[in-house]
């Protein structure tokens, strides 16, 4: 498939030219998905809340997404997939002030282990209650359980 697009101006001669790209490298919204494995509606998404540039569209109007637009997502895919925020993300491409500095990304990483530090210490505490609590349960057939008894008390 080749895309036709104007340029604006003219050539030597007076005539106007048409920039004729082959999209090769250029993938329409559904091959993008199926590529990086996620699907239509996270890419619209990202673009709507600007972490993905608004892409080149043919003629027709079928987005399509460059190299760049491929690794920037892989990028987003997987720091999202690290727990990151989508501020976080923001920060890390730089978005709202520019690149990071090396220190600024390992500080934005450092809270972040905290953070998750913190809700894997927050989880091993619910399942050694949760142990206990299961502890008091028969499992019987009955409507009177230890469990849902512990769940109301007051401590």
């Amino acid at each position: 498939m080749i895309t036709l697009r104007s340029v604006v101006g003219t050539d030597t001669s007076g005539y106007f030219i048409m920039a004729i790209t082959s999209p090769r490298a250029a993938l329409k919204r559904a091959e993008l998905a199926g590529r990086l494995g996620c699907n239509l509606e996270t890419i619209r998404y990202y673009e709507k809340i600007e972490l993905l540039p608004e892409p080149a569209r043919t003629a027709s109007g079928h987005r399509l997404y460059s190299n760049e637009d491929q690794v920037r997502l892989r990028f987003i895919l997987r720091a999202r997939s690290l727990g990151f925020s989508v501020e976080d993300v923001r920060s890390l491409l730089g978005i709202n002030d520019g690149r990071p500095s090396c220190a600024e990304v390992r500080a934005l990483a450092e809270a972040h282990r905290g953070d998750i530090r913190k809700r894997i210490a927050d989880l091993k505490q619910m399942d050694r209650r949760l142990g206990e609590i299961m502890a008091g349960c028969t499992g019987a057939e009955t409507p009177d359980c230890a469990l849902t008894d512990k769940l109301f008390e007051d401590s």
